[in-house]
């Protein structure tokens, strides 16, 4: 198929031919076009608005099932009228493959392709709620005759958009979430999947009796008879199929960059997630680090509707993302401008829990993402759905399309933010302190508790607690612990040996190392080691154990002394025999219940058990002194500090300046005194230019008033 001739269509729209807009400064928009919504007569009047308004950047669903209509019959005629809408009015277009919506005819010509359950059921084509469309969930692109259809298809679409003037870029695999199901119910397990689980675990283990030693089944003739497990009972392997369905889904992910970047090498690759990583990693394959590696632009939706409005929330997400991007650009590329309205998320939540949106929500959510870093903000919708279960949900526009004070405050941020440019060339400065991700921990709480729940809520909790402190606590990659100081490890009942030693070399080289409880109780393959600390963790913290309680039903009250303050524990305890370490703390019988240790040319400090988890659940005021005191024990001096709890300050340098982002979450005004650290520098001046107004410099503080639910972009020149 021809590429259309667009400059010569669009002459026949308008009496000039679109050249391209500007790739915008700061990309601003909301997704537009999902097939069903909005209503045909309304296109050309929304698109007038959108661009009025300030918007610059429309993202539509390019949904397969609503293209092939038939065999090779392609279908194009509304998304050539989006995209020469679009150029006609000054914005780009994100183009999102919806692979994941496969054409209806497909399901009965390729029934072998359905998603297969572990109770062997089997997947039929449904209706998406989020676009009132049919082919969801798609095929299983294991299967090779239905993903040379899909690649065909893609194909076609590249060629036929690649050189159209409002073409931004195309943005791959919806929110990067795997169908893998719940632990009761697993996806995919049709012939084509099963192959590829058993080449997956022939590359790991060569010869298929090696397999059957480490699955502990004896009796496997050959690798036609291996089979993935149907619950996630055995822990190897339910370890080894968590780990092949991640890995297969970023093989589909790396096949579908790979192809885009073929076929159009001018046009951005782009990608978002949900900010998953810390719940969802073995149900759904969300891997901040490894999607973003992928593409030119992460991102990542987030709607408080959802998740809850505490500042801490958007922010770790915020966090999460960008310590995924590895330093490459991020957008929020979901974010919530609009009601969501009976969904089970929101049920028995009070109505300013994100459910109902104002205004000021608004400003507060673009502005969050952008203290944490986000230079782009796109809306799941610019004008609600009409049809469905989400009708009504998170646009900025009525239901009409007609402006609202939410559009009108979403204008006025994206003309802000398109008219400072200089601002989005400074990042947020590294954290404080690091807070480990360990893919193994998680995998292994999924296989034995059923869920995440404890893995999240730790590593949430330890977030929270240096949140609430104002300390900037980054989320790092165990490969990549060596760029922090210090780094926290919540939650690593299972590591695998390589992640160990990981660990030791970080300490033995001058790291500092703060650890919760039973440090690799589980090893490789979920065993459990006779030595605990386990694979030479003992050497490393100076301690043996004493005595082990895996009792969570009884210890979620669980306290104990930690460094002279007085903290809350959760799910598992550990007690400890210094050897060659230090008692470091105590549980009320008296037990050792904290070691720390020299070791090499750094310090660790061992805990024997959650306190993260702990301060997620009880908010105690010395388990918040305790995290914020690690840091003097790490020898950090915080680099930045708000005069007001619920007010949190972010500071970000660069080639566009230095500039201080106060956050106030409140419904009341606050002055709040942000005082920095010496090592960031002297400033003689300060200005605000969100709020534009003055600030106040004194020595290394700045005075600034922030409004209720807004921010102050506090520029400051230095001297």
């Amino acid at each position: 198929m021809r590429s259309r001739t667009w400059p010569a269509l669009a002459l026949l729209l308008c009496t000039c031919a679109p050249v391209p807009a500007a790739e915008p400064v700061f990309p601003y928009g909301a997704v537009y076009f999902r097939k069903s919504n909005p209503p045909e007569q309304d296109w050309v009047r929304d698109h007038k608005t959108a661009a009025a308004s300030g918007m610059n950047t429309f993202r539509h669903w390019f949904m397969w099932s609503a293209i092939e209509v038939a065999p090779d019959k392609y279908d194009w005629r509304d998304y050539d009228h989006m995209m020469d809408l679009a150029a006609q009015n000054g914005i780009r277009v994100v183009i999102a493959e919806m692979i994941t919506a496969a054409p209806e005819w497909m399901f009965d010509q390729y029934p072998h392709a359905r998603f297969h359950s572990s109770d062997d059921s089997v997947v039929y084509s449904g209706i998406s709620g989020s676009s009132a469309t049919g082919g969801f969930p798609g095929l299983c692109l294991d299967n090779e005759d239905v993903r040379a259809r899909a690649e065909k298809f893609l194909a076609a679409l590249v060629e036929r958009y690649r050189n159209h003037p409002a073409t931004l870029g195309y943005d791959l695999w919806n929110e990067h979430s795997l169908n893998g199901g719940s632990a009761q119910k697993m996806y995919c397990y049709c012939p084509a999947t099963q192959r590829k689980f058993r080449e997956w675990l022939q590359a790991r283990y060569g010869a298929v009796e090696a397999l059957g030693r480490a699955w502990h089944r004896h009796s496997y003739p050959e690798w036609s008879f291996v089979h993935p497990p149907r619950s996630l009972g055995g822990y190897a392997e339910s370890l080894d199929w968590l780990e092949f369905r991640a890995d297969n889904a970023f093989r589909l992910l790396r096949w579908r960059a790979d192809l885009f970047h073929r076929l159009d090498a001018r046009n951005k690759v782009v990608a978002h997630g949900v900010a998953g990583t810390l719940e969802a990693l073995p149900s759904a394959a969300n891997n901040e680090w490894r999607s973003a590696a992928e593409v030119e632009t992460w991102g990542f939706t987030w709607v408080a509707s959802r998740k809850g409005s505490e500042p801490w929330k958007q922010f770790h997400a915020v966090d999460l993302v960008r310590a995924g991007a590895r330093g490459k650009p991020f957008w929020h590329a979901e974010a919530q401008a609009g009601p969501l309205w009976m969904q089970p998320q929101v049920i028995n939540r009070p109505r300013e829990d994100g459910r109902i949106t104002g205004d000021k929500d608004v400003r507060l959510w673009n502005l969050i993402s952008c203290a944490g870093g986000a230079t782009g903000i796109l809306y799941p919708r610019w004008r609600p759905l009409l049809d469905g279960p989400l009708f009504g949900a998170f646009g900025a526009f009525a239901m009409d399309g007609s402006p609202t004070p939410r559009s009108e405050m979403a204008g006025k941020v994206a003309r802000w933010a398109n008219a400072h440019p200089e601002i989005w060339k400074s990042r947020p400065v590294k954290g404080d302190i690091g807070i480990v991700f360990v893919p193994e921990s998680e995998n292994f709480c999924y296989v034995q508790q059923g869920s995440t729940a404890q893995y999240a809520e730790s590593a949430r909790g330890a977030y929270q607690a240096f949140f609430d402190s104002n300390v900037q606590a980054d989320f790092v990659h165990i490969d990549h612990i060596q760029e922090y100081p210090a780094v926290y490890l919540p939650y690593p009942l299972m590591l695998k040996e390589e992640s160990a030693k990981k660990l030791i070399r970080y300490v033995e080289n001058g790291g500092q190392l703060i650890s919760e409880g039973l440090p690799a109780y589980f090893g490789d393959r979920g065993k459990a080691g006779t030595v605990q600390p386990n694979l030479g963790l003992d050497r490393l913290f100076g301690a043996r154990e004493d005595y082990v309680e895996f009792t969570p039903d009884l210890l979620d009250n669980l306290t104990l002394q930690a460094r002279g303050a007085r903290i809350h524990g959760r799910y598992f305890l550990q007690q400890y025999k210094p050897a060659g370490g230090t008692a470091a703390g105590a549980y009320d019988n008296g037990a050792v219940a904290a070691v720390e240790n020299r070791f090499g040319k750094g310090r660790a400090l061992l805990i024997g058990t959650f306190p993260g988890a702990g301060y997620f659940r009880h908010h105690a005021p010395e388990s918040k002194t305790f995290f914020l005191g690690l840091l003097k024990w790490a020898g950090i001096e915080q680099q930045l500090v708000s005069s007001d709890p619920a007010v949190q300050a972010r500071l970000h340098t660069g080639a566009g300046g230095t500039y201080l982002w106060v956050v106030n979450p409140t419904h009341t005004a606050r002055a709040v005194t942000a005082t920095l650290a010496p090592r960031v520098g002297a400033f003689r001046s300060a200005r605000d230019v969100w709020q534009e107004r003055d600030a106040t410099v004194k020595a290394n503080t700045v005075e600034v008033k922030v409004d209720d639910r807004n921010v102050a972009v506090v520029r400051m020149e230095p001297r």
